[in-house]
């Protein structure tokens, strides 16, 4: 019957960090100035202002698979404390994974994307999706990125 209850910040209060510019909030502007929770500490954005402070709009949520899947650098896996980590952009973004095996098929899997957009880089008329190999990868991120 008594005690506190945790409350969601205020809009000007939501604020995330970035790798150069440390702390920015989302702009009044955007339509996810009113969001007061994100159920993934990850935002991508197209735009980023210096007013009073730095803000950030045009943003949009991103879940950790599409992160690591199509985020920019490379992808690194190591054992911290008994847990498997996958990181990003020199170990900036970080992820713990549920097993070895999770991050090992995590990693493989952007390898494979990656050198299947290579490919076509090389070959633009080669379509992805009837090829077997450029299928199969791109069925496997469909179903990891849907049922995550």
């Amino acid at each position: 019957s008594t005690g506190a209850v945790k409350m969601q910040p205020k809009a000007e209060e939501l604020k995330f960090v970035t790798k150069n510019d440390g702390y920015v909030h989302i702009h009044p502007s955007s339509v996810n100035y009113q969001t007061r929770h994100f159920d993934s500490p990850y935002l991508v954005y197209h735009e980023k202002i210096k007013t009073s402070r730095v803000f950030i709009r045009d943003c949009s949520m991103v879940s950790v698979y599409p992160l690591v899947l199509l985020g920019g650098g490379q992808v690194h896996m190591q054992l911290q404390k008994g847990e498997f980590v996958i990181s990003l952009d020199d170990g900036w973004i970080r992820f713990v994974a549920a097993s070895h095996q999770v991050a090992e098929l995590v990693k493989e899997l952007r390898c494979e994307l990656d050198q299947l957009l290579q490919d076509k880089i090389k070959n633009p008329s080669m379509d992805l999706c009837m090829c077997p190999r450029g299928s199969r990868i791109i069925a496997m991120i469909v179903k990891l990125v849907t049922t995550q």
